[in-house]
């Protein structure tokens, strides 16, 4: 399993950060995060394309590839005060579906183990069951919740004569036991899809599915209120996976199955910043964006925010842990205003 840089495309790392190599443990000894490409897309039902999205989303920047990223809201650098080393993309062929999960979740299980967070670049949402069961299967198969945001929600069960696919990997991965149904949340469900037979699945899981309609009703801030707490009630640790069309098309056109009326860009950050602030995340994963169908790099460019406000806001966890703070974003808009020194 060594590195194999980048399956398509120039060999880049996220944003300029240091590269490392699987098989060479002490050069990710010290990691806090290792970011794994997985360009696959063997599991799409509808638009190819996402193959492309590791390298889309590790390049997408209109700033210096420094392997720096101050953020205003938190006053800290992800890329910085962190140990975030890049292990290239894992070899995925989309003609073999089996051996290119298989291999994922054997590199996001090695990453777990070493004690780093894996941050993983998808391809299509087939991804997500390897990366959260090596998750699982380095810290506990029943001992990592999920939060799950997406437009669909990814349980179905056979499509096109297949177990396999990015429609499937919510129902693999409980139905596998690496994760509990009562600790499944999703968010930002709408449209059309799935029927009735595997929302009755669901039910009989104790899966929590924020629909958009529920959503809108009753504010996102309250649903993740309600999820974190459920969440975090008899689990060790977090996983976060980003289905970058969880967003409203108009936000993120770049995905292979769009569905309008979802998320605004900036209720997915703030989402994405509130949930790394406030849990203990164990493993991310961003996926589904398509280059293809992408304009202007919009799709891109939010999933990229998507990885920094992560790492940005894992930062600033561990700091406030360790210097025993509590860190408000408002503060540097407060701070910056004439008069504040005196408040």
């Amino acid at each position: 399993m060594s590195r194999y840089g980048a399956q398509y495309g120039p060999d880049v790392t996220f944003l300029g950060v240091d590269r490392c190599d699987l098989d060479d443990a002490p050069s990710y000894a010290d990691a806090d995060i290792v970011i794994l490409g997985a360009p696959f897309d063997g599991g799409t039902s509808h638009r190819p394309g996402t193959r492309f999205g590791p390298q889309a989303i590790r390049m997408t920047d209109y700033l210096p590839h420094d392997s720096s990223r101050p953020s205003l809201a938190l006053r800290t650098d992800g890329l910085q005060d962190l140990r975030v080393l890049d292990a290239g993309d894992v070899e995925m062929f989309s003609g073999d579906i089996i051996a290119s999960l298989s291999a994922l979740e054997v590199a996001v299980e090695r990453v777990t183990r070493s004690g780093a967070i894996p941050v993983i670049l998808g391809g299509d949402h087939a991804i997500a069951f390897p990366d959260a069961k090596g998750v699982a299967n380095a810290l506990g198969h029943g001992r990592i919740s999920m939060i799950h945001f997406d437009a669909h929600a990814d349980t179905g069960d056979i499509t096109f004569g297949s177990l396999w696919g990015h429609g499937q990997p919510m129902r693999r991965l409980i139905e596998s036991g690496a994760l509990r149904g009562d600790r499944f949340l999703q968010i930002g469900l709408r449209g059309y899809w799935p029927p009735p037979e595997t929302l009755d699945w669901m039910a009989e899981q104790q899966m929590r599915s924020y629909e958009m309609t529920e959503i809108v009703h009753r504010g996102l801030r309250e649903c993740l209120t309600e999820a974190f707490a459920i969440a975090i009630d008899d689990c060790d640790g977090v996983f976060l996976s980003v289905d970058i069309d969880v967003c409203d098309p108009g936000h993120a056109p770049g995905t292979g199955t769009p569905e309008p009326g979802g998320l605004s860009a900036r209720e997915l950050l703030d989402s994405v910043r509130r949930i790394c602030l406030e849990l203990p995340v164990v493993g991310v994963d961003v996926v589904e964006v398509s280059p293809p169908y992408d304009h202007a790099d919009i799709t891109a460019a939010l999933a990229n925010r998507v990885v920094l406000e992560a790492l940005s806001a894992i930062a600033r966890r561990r700091q406030d842990a360790r210097d025993g703070t509590f860190w408000n974003p408002l503060l540097p808009l407060l701070a910056d205003r004439p008069g504040s020194a005196e408040r």
